[in-house]
C-alpha cells in the first residue's frame, strides 16, 4: 500500500530545500529515490513544506532510515538546519 510523507519546515526557504534535495535525491535532486512515486514541495504559511510518497511504508522507511537521516544528522551545506515536523499515512486514493 502506498505511503505518504509531508514535512513541515518551519522557517524554511527555497534555498534550504534546493539544497536539501539535492544531498538525498539522485542526480542532485533531479531524480526520484527508489520505491518514490510523487515528491511536491514549495512555500507554505511560515516555512516550508514536502509532501512525497513512496510504493510503501517499508520503502519510505527505507529511504529515510538509510539516505535522509543519516545525511541530516550530519548537516547539509546549506540544508534545513533543524527536524521537520512529520505527519504519514497510508494511502487510500492514488490517482496518476
Amino acid at each position: 500500500m502506498a505511503y505518504a510523507i509531508t514535512h513541515y519546515f518551519p522557517g524554511g526557504t527555497k534555498e534550504q530545500y534546493e539544497a536539501s534535495i539535492a544531498a538525498v535525491h539522485p542526480a542532485g535532486g533531479k531524480s526520484l529515490p527508489k520505491g518514490q512515486l510523487f515528491h511536491v514541495a514549495g512555500p507554505s504559511a511560515g516555512g516550508w513544506s514536502i509532501v512525497a510518497v513512496h510504493e510503501s511504508k517499508k520503502s519510505w522507511e527505507q529511504f529515510r532510515d538509510d539516505i535522509l537521516m543519516p545525511q541530516m544528522k550530519t548537516g547539509i551545506k546549506g540544508g534545513f538546519t533543524s527536524p521537520p515536523q512529520e505527519t504519514t499515512f497510508e494511502v487510500h486514493n492514488l490517482q496518476k
